[in-house]
């Protein structure tokens, strides 16, 4: 089904402040021009889902988004990844390999965490940049790509040119169209709307019933800086589906990181244990719950709105 013009591109229908309807009334001016695109934002605030839509709204939302994250590739293996490389060009090259960049060809590559590239290899990139012409690593034939480049940053950019840790050449290179998302504590309208979105779509995927969100619950949720943004956000939206499915969400579900005070001091297990996979984070709430309880599960399973069965699912043999 095609996107109505008039529906926020952002998060999908999600956009209630001021500040992300200004982004996305700049992403909507530029998409469709072939122009690089830097989204400037700090960890979690979904700079990968803009730049995703970027793509979506532009002629090339046919061909492949193919994205990097340049913070992730171990500096010897860079321009491999990137450029691609013939048989024998290193120790392991057992056949050619295309690279990202012919992956993306008539589509997007998006460069994530753009100020993380190694500086040997951002000349070569702006090298790549002025002409779109490339040779494999261990090649001698010259490639043409048609690619449209988008980039990410968690840092401003001018600030890594003057640390002397990215090319200022470069730097003014990509400096086409840049877009600064501001971080969820500065947009706190827009905390709610994604709160319900993210209930619906996690309850559908786990295909429980959604929880609800009590008053006092959202306005916790509100007070709460949320340090690690969106992404934060979606991750205690999950928990919640799961150990509250059906029910209402009080304060005193949520995690400690939320309604301690000041969020600064809030230092205990969970709190530093937010970016765990989902699953060992639900096994380590049950067995505080059941340590709480003094070993009792049907009480722990009463605290946390969850069967006994299913606290013994999770956690096995322990407690009594």
């Amino acid at each position: 089904m095609p996107r109505s013009a008039a529906a926020p591109i952002v998060f999908g229908p999600v956009i209630a402040s001021a500040a992300m309807r200004d982004v996305d009334r700049l992403l909507r001016l530029v998409a469709p021009k072939d122009v690089a695109v830097t989204i400037q934002g700090e960890s979690g605030t979904g700079k990968e889902i803009l730049a995703r839509q970027v793509h979506e709204l532009s002629a090339r939302r046919r061909g492949p988004f193919v994205p990097i994250n340049c913070a992730a590739i171990p500096e010897p293996l860079f321009e491999s990844e990137l450029f691609g490389h013939e048989r024998g060009a290193f120790t392991g090259a057992t056949a050619r390999a295309p690279g990202k960049i012919a992956a993306a060809e008539s589509g997007s590559l998006f460069l994530d965490e753009i100020g993380e590239m190694p500086l040997s290899m951002q000349a070569k990139l702006l090298r790549f940049l002025e002409n779109r012409r490339y040779m494999r690593l261990g090649g001698t034939v010259k490639l043409q790509a048609d690619v449209r480049m988008i980039f990410a940053t968690l840092r401003p950019l001018e600030l890594e040119v003057q640390a002397g840790r990215f090319r200022p050449d470069l730097y003014y290179r990509i400096q086409g169209v840049t877009v600064h998302v501001p971080p969820l504590r500065e947009r706190k309208a827009d905390i709610v709307p994604l709160l319900g979105q993210f209930v619906r779509q996690i309850a559908a995927q786990h295909g429980t019933t959604p929880p609800r969100v009590g008053r006092a619950a959202r306005a916790a949720l509100m007070a709460y800086r949320w340090p690690g943004n969106v992404r934060e956000l979606r991750n205690v939206v999950e928990l919640l589906c799961l150990l509250r499915a059906g029910k209402a969400i009080r304060p005193s579900d949520l995690p400690r990181a939320v309604t301690a005070e000041p969020v600064g001091e809030a230092t205990d297990a969970l709190t530093l244990s937010l970016d765990r996979p989902l699953a060992a984070l639900v096994e380590q709430i049950m067995q505080a719950a059941l340590e709480r309880e003094g070993g009792d599960r049907r009480r722990a399973a009463h605290r946390l709105g969850v069967s006994v069965r299913t606290l013994e699912r999770r956690l096995g043999g322990r407690g009594r």
